[in-house]
């Protein structure tokens, strides 16, 4: 049976267009994983990797910025200090 025909386009019932549609997403999709070497039976396990990893380098990246503010305001309190103990003369500077 030759589907309908109206000015050049060709009429299906929408269950079946929707059951082609879920088919080409499916095989797409399958394609997609195994280009980019995730068809494997232990596909979610390296995906649960790939998130781990970049959750540890979200981290590290937090981690790092902490530690270099912590350095700068140590630097600005230790100058500070510094720059009050010399205006005291508290290390016995000369007269």
């Amino acid at each position: 049976m030759t589907p309908p025909r109206s000015e050049g386009f060709v009429r299906m019932p929408d269950a079946e267009f929707e059951a082609i549609l879920i088919r080409a997403a499916d095989e797409g999709a399958k394609r997609a994983l195994a280009d980019v070497g995730l068809d494997g039976d232990e596909a979610a396990l390296d995906i649960r990797d790939l998130r781990s990893l970049v959750d540890c380098i979200r981290l590290v990246r937090r981690t790092a910025m902490q530690t270099a503010v912590r350095m700068i305001t140590t630097g600005v309190m230790l100058a500070l200090l510094a720059g009050i103990a010399i205006k005291l003369k508290i290390f016995g500077g000369s007269p």
